[in-house]
């Protein structure tokens, strides 16, 4: 418990918050990964899984591709690319890229997938074209789970943005390997701490986007009971009840 608190004193220290070497500064680094390396990954899956969404052609390869990229060891990606890439943000950020890929993929064709064929063709039974059902039909109502696809790859690289530093990356994992590197715990921990409550913070505020995207309309309620009265009269204390009337 010392330790936590000396990680949490760490933190509070003016020390380690001002500079270009200061914590502050480290998670503006962490954030611009998490978010550039979403956002790169975003255009690149959303047409793809869009496309494999609304034909259905394809399926086997993009779930093949999601499922193999997520297989791919990180540190090992990253030290891969950094000998070809060089040191710097290059490697990083095509690492956190791949890694971002295969969940937003998911995200884009299943969200298509899950909306009811007879929607679609209720759609294009009033004229529509394929790029208007898409557009305003396939689009919104895939939106949510899009989102949790793109939830899930922020949490997956912000988590993972650490390893920045492992080629000179910088982001807040530069405290954690100096800190266990000089034996400086309080440093490690600190910085842990930080990532932790920035993980967090980014999935309350998602989890909270994704819940207000959902289209009224699909929102899902809990089923009514209705109990329909019956039309036979039903006795009262001290009063039988009469037949045929």
């Amino acid at each position: 418990m010392n330790l936590f608190f000396d990680g949490i004193a760490w933190i509070l220290d003016p020390a380690n918050q001002s500079g270009p070497s200061g914590w502050i500064a480290r998670l503006g680094e962490q954030l611009a990964y998490t978010f550039g390396a979403v956002a790169i990954a975003a255009v690149i899956a959303v047409p793809l899984g869009y496309l494999v969404g609304h034909t259905g052609r394809g399926r086997d390869i993009a779930v093949s591709l999601s499922g193999g990229f997520r297989a791919l060891p990180s540190l090992g990606l990253l030290i891969l690319l950094g000998l070809g890439l060089g040191i710097g943000f290059r490697a990083p950020l095509l690492t956190f890229v791949i890694l971002a890929i295969p969940p937003i993929l998911a995200g884009a064709y299943a969200g298509f997938e899950a909306i009811d064929r007879k929607t679609i063709d209720a759609a294009r039974a009033l004229g529509m074209t394929e790029l208007q059902i898409v557009g305003r039909v396939e689009v919104p109502l895939g939106l949510p789970l899009l989102l949790g696809g793109i939830r899930s790859g922020v949490l997956q690289v912000v988590a993972t943005a650490t390893l920045a530093a492992y080629v000179s990356g910088g982001a807040l994992g530069v405290f954690i390997f100096e800190g266990f590197s000089t034996r400086n715990y309080a440093e490690a921990l600190g910085a842990s701490i930080l990532v932790t409550a920035l993980a967090l913070v980014l999935e309350g505020i998602f989890a909270l986007i994704q819940r207000l995207v959902v289209p009224r309309g699909v929102a899902a309620k809990e089923p009514t009971e209705i109990r329909t009265r019956s039309s036979r009269p039903v006795a009262v204390a001290g009063i039988p009840a009469q037949e045929g009337k």
